[in-house]
């Protein structure tokens, strides 16, 4: 682990409690959930990340436009094991399809234009 990152886990690993009655603090897990021997759940997760001011949705969808931006569809597809049309799109997104954003441009009814009286007016004439 990156050095920063190795020092919050290790003073997780110093402070670490289960949630069971009986605080067991030598579960394998940096987490340590309810059952023991358990990790902590994904919702119990989520509501500690909540409380902190931490939005998953937000943060994946960060986390997935980066990804797309650095990966072709296919490896990002089979990485994430999600369809490749649903990585394709995450692509889409992430990257600007160029293609839909002309056509759209080309489609607007009332093009920008310049009158003289404005040139004049900014000295561009």
């Amino acid at each position: 682990m990156p050095g920063p990152i190795a020092e919050l886990a290790l003073k997780q690993v110093a402070a670490r409690r289960s949630h069971a009655a009986i605080a067991q603090t030598d579960s394998p897990w940096l987490f340590p959930g309810g059952q023991p021997g358990r990790p902590i759940s994904a919702w119990a997760m989520g509501e500690r990340l909540r409380k902190l001011g931490i939005r998953l949705a937000e943060t994946r969808s960060t986390a997935l436009f980066q990804l797309a931006t650095e990966l072709p569809a296919a490896i990002l597809a089979r990485t994430l094991g999600i369809h490749i049309s649903v990585a394709v799109k995450w692509q889409r997104a992430a990257a600007g399809d160029w293609g839909a954003y002309a056509a759209e441009i080309s489609r607007r009814s009332a093009p920008l234009t310049h009158t003289p009286a404005h040139d004049t007016e900014q000295g561009t004439r």
